[in-house]
């Protein structure tokens, strides 16, 4: 019971690290609150939902094509959308952060009457890979197995690209200081949008990856983002191999409070987790930083 308890906490934990990566980067980069990010999470899950249900592809070549669309939609919701935001703000990162909560709650309503509209309020799934594979003498799901592998690969594949190349370090460069940035050349307005495009195309990621062993609803968005800016409080606002581990530990914990403890009790344990962390470590578990 244990090791199973165990390999579904970090399968879990997995899919937590991923969807909390992309708030971070939007965050932590563009300096905005996206309050819609879990819808945007739910659309992409429904997506994959009706390619493979419709169409019969599978969920991983609809990971291939809604990821970058996921990135062009949040590039131009940045420039429309946020970009207005952010030149009133003038630089105040207060201001903008306030301007883009209320600004994403109203985004947040619309895009769930949208899915509301389409697909009704009951859960949905579809049976992808759920044949059981052994495991240290468990069996696991092999949906479980395959969206834990992608999570680790997008994961550590984000992380590579932010510390190893040129772009990634320009991001790490506007998080840390972007009053700065432009003493060294950034364009901070053109390095913000990239942050927000590439968090979406991460939720999207997060998204199609949930919905190949979770039931989802259109109205369940806001868990998914809830939960995601819990992990980043946790990891640091920023940092993002503590939004990793952060994600990592969430999943773990949820599972053997499910398990051990009760299930209803799995929402009251990870918010507790949060206000302690509050209280005691407001700069998250990892620190506040960028990488």
């Amino acid at each position: 019971m244990l090791l199973t308890t165990l390999i579904f906490g970090l399968v879990l934990g997995g899919s937590y690290a991923l969807i909390a990566l992309g708030l971070s980067l939007q965050y932590g980069v563009a300096r905005i609150m996206n309050l819609a990010y879990g819808e945007v999470l739910i659309a992409s899950a429904f997506a994959a939902f009706v390619m493979f249900s419709a169409h019969g592809l599978n969920p991983v070549w609809s990971l291939l094509l809604l990821v970058p669309a996921g990135y062009v939609v949040s590039a131009l919701l940045y420039q429309v959308m946020m970009r207005p935001l952010a030149a009133r703000a003038g630089g105040t990162g207060g201001r903008l952060e306030v301007d883009s909560i209320l600004a994403t709650f109203g985004l947040l309503f619309v895009i769930q009457g949208v899915m509301l509209a389409v697909f009704g309020g009951n859960y949905h799934s579809y049976s992808f890979m759920s044949q059981g594979v052994d495991v240290l003498g468990r069996p696991v799901a092999a949906n479980r197995l395959l969206a834990f592998a992608l999570s680790v690969v997008i994961g550590a594949g984000l992380y590579l690209w932010l510390t190893r190349t040129r772009l990634g370090l320009s991001l790490r460069a506007v998080a840390l200081s972007p009053g700065s940035a432009p003493l060294v050349g950034l364009d901070v307005n053109r390095v913000a949008r990239m942050g927000f495009a590439l968090g979406g195309a991460l939720a999207v990621a997060g998204g199609v990856v949930i919905s190949m062993y979770q039931t989802f609803s259109a109205s369940y968005g806001v868990v998914f983002t809830m939960k995601a800016l819990v992990i980043v409080i946790m990891g640091g606002v920023g940092n993002l191999m503590g939004a990793l581990i952060a994600g990592l530990m969430l999943g773990l914990i949820e599972t053997f409070v499910a398990v051990y403890l009760d299930p209803g009790l799995t929402m009251a344990a990870t918010y507790a987790l949060f206000l302690g962390v509050l209280l005691w470590r407001p700069q998250g578990l990892f620190g506040a930083r960028a990488g």
